[in-house]
């Protein structure tokens, strides 16, 4: 059975502070609403920074790169500069579904 799953790798900038935790970066309780709604409209399926680096790593349910850039275009974070994505790949999940 096809997913419909795509990857999305994006990248902290503008005014986030790697200093800060997440609860305390500007607009988070906007972003976190944000963020809410899409996954219990089921679009996005997994989502959280990656250990490490300036990475977060998103596993959305979509029928392309397109539709998640329109979603995307609307997060506070992302307008505010604080998110951008720089990579969308198709995921083809092999072993386990992602509800």
């Amino acid at each position: 059975m096809t997913q419909n799953l795509l990857m999305v790798i994006r990248r902290y900038g503008g005014p986030y502070d790697p200093k800060m935790p997440l609860e305390e970066q500007l607009y988070w309780e906007a972003h976190r609403a944000f963020m809410n709604a899409l996954e219990a409209r089921g679009f996005a399926r997994l989502a959280g920074p990656l250990e490490g680096c300036e990475d977060v790593l998103l596993i959305i349910r979509a029928e392309s790169s397109d539709a998640i850039e329109r979603q995307l275009a609307v997060d506070p974070w992302t307008q505010s500069g604080m998110l951008s994505t720089i990579r969308i790949e198709r995921w083809n999940l092999r072993l386990g579904q992602v509800s």
